[in-house]
């Protein structure tokens, strides 16, 4: 599988960007596991091809949206295709290729750090090699760990074969972000564990900050030599985190359907903290979702849309683009022509791109929105929830993606492979690169 990919994304014959040819090897991955997941070895009673699609699409696009109960529904080999799935899609294939080549001595040349650099949405080829090694260390030592802490939870309750494997899928599958379990009700049977409670939103946190910033944290740099992005990125993440939580925990407290289950508030702050974790990258849940108030529902949807960070496994539309919008609109209304933050300033082509990526989020989700209620009329608010959970890649639902008719499945897959390969990248395809040659004078329109 590696060697067609190799030959396909590699080959200087193929004419096609390298934002276009990472969008097909995401396509071409999604194939192979749609064919992995229907062998009679994957599954106990078979599987119909619309519904192995749609979990190829979502472990690919690290999602966690499910048509079938994983557990029940899928064999050990099957869930292992599907771990398979969700390490490929959340490293991203470009990283896999680059690492395969370096383990067996071959060169690693400018055409192969250009697809590696569209993967990472990195624009410094020279750092590509030493992020690939932060990137290897990381994944290895944090799923290994998380494997190991969830075990003390798994092994007393399936014993040591079930419940290794138990701890090794939710492990990968909480540091992709993925939200796949093994379970039907997500992790509701450890709402109250403080082992799961820690785990699995650290290593979301961990596997969401984005991979430069684990390289600068790795590096164990002063507060000041941190870049300007890993500084946005762990200050708009901690704030971020405790204002979900508390506004999680405000709104839902007394509610019967969730919190208001939990006996101590212990157990419902913590509950809390995993869903605020939870909500903007990963499609876990300890407690029912189908029971939320209508404005939890929606700073869900909030929470969903900012996502994680870049170059990591998370979606949404990342917390930099929506911390330069916030600086952005502070700036205009101060007549500021510069954004300045930590000393640093924010040049006027990063805020057209957050913009651009603002806009074409906002417009594909309407896009979506539109399609899903003209073939599933009503419940206007779980289908937005839906659609949002999918077009971010979160997975985290209100079970209503399984009763969705195969026009609205079509619907998610496409919402979750353009949330995965990135609403900017799709833009590349149909924008010109060449400068233009005439400028035209300025004019005035009116605004507001």
């Amino acid at each position: 599988m590696f060697v067609f990919l190799r030959a396909l994304a590699f080959q200087r014959s193929v004419r096609l960007p390298p934002p276009a040819l990472l969008a097909l090897s995401y396509a071409i991955l999604i194939v192979i596991g749609m064919l992995l997941l229907k062998l009679p070895v994957a599954t106990h009673n078979g599987i119909a091809w619309w519904d192995a699609l749609f979990t190829a699409v979502s472990a690919v696009t690290v999602t966690g949206l499910a048509v079938v109960d994983t557990g029940s529904y899928f064999t050990s080999t099957g869930q292992a295709f599907i771990l398979l799935l969700i390490q490929l899609g959340g490293l991203g294939i470009m990283v896999f290729a680059v690492l395969i080549l370096s383990a067996m001595g071959l060169p690693i040349g400018m055409s192969h750090h250009v697809f590696l650099r569209e993967d990472l949405n990195q624009t410094s080829v020279s750092e590509l090699v030493r992020l690939l090694r932060v990137i290897l260390r990381v994944v290895v030592v944090c799923e290994l760990s998380g494997m190991a802490l969830l075990a003390f939870v798994t092994v007393p309750e399936f014993g040591w074969a079930g419940g290794l494997w138990q701890a090794l899928f939710h492990s990968i599958s909480a540091f992709n972000n993925a939200g796949f379990g093994l379970f039907p009700d997500s992790a509701m049977r450890w709402a109250t564990n403080p082992i799961v409670n820690f785990t699995l939103p650290m290593l979301v946190i961990i596997g969401g900050l984005g991979y430069s910033v684990m390289a600068d944290m790795l590096q164990l740099r002063q507060w000041r030599l941190f870049s300007l992005h890993t500084k946005l990125m762990l200050v708009g993440t901690g704030v971020l985190l405790v204002w979900s939580t508390v506004i999680f925990a405000a709104l839902e407290w007394d509610n019967v359907k969730t919190l208001g289950t939990l006996d101590s508030a212990i157990d419902r702050w913590q509950a809390s903290w995993f869903q605020a974790v939870i909500a903007r990258t990963a499609g876990f849940n300890s407690i029912d979702l189908a029971g939320m108030h209508d404005s939890t529902v929606l700073s869900f949807i909030a929470w969903m849309l900012i996502g994680g960070g870049s170059t990591s496994t998370a979606g949404g539309i990342k917390v930099t683009t929506f911390i330069v919008l916030i600086l952005a609109t502070v700036a205009f209304f101060r007549r500021q022509k510069q954004l300045h933050v930590f000393g640093r300033s924010i040049g006027m082509d990063e805020v057209l791109k957050v913009t651009a990526i603002s806009v074409l989020t906002v417009l594909t989700l309407m896009a979506g929105m539109f399609f899903l209620t003209i073939s599933n009329d009503g419940k206007f608010l779980d289908i937005l929830f839906e659609a949002t959970s999918a077009l971010c890649t979160v997975g985290v639902s209100r079970g209503l993606t399984a009763q969705f008719d195969d026009t609205g499945r079509t619907i998610l897959m496409l919402l979750m492979f353009i949330g995965r390969v990135g609403p900017l990248t799709l833009g590349f395809f149909l924008a010109t690169q060449a400068a233009p040659r005439v400028r035209y004078p300025a004019g005035q329109i009116y605004l507001g």
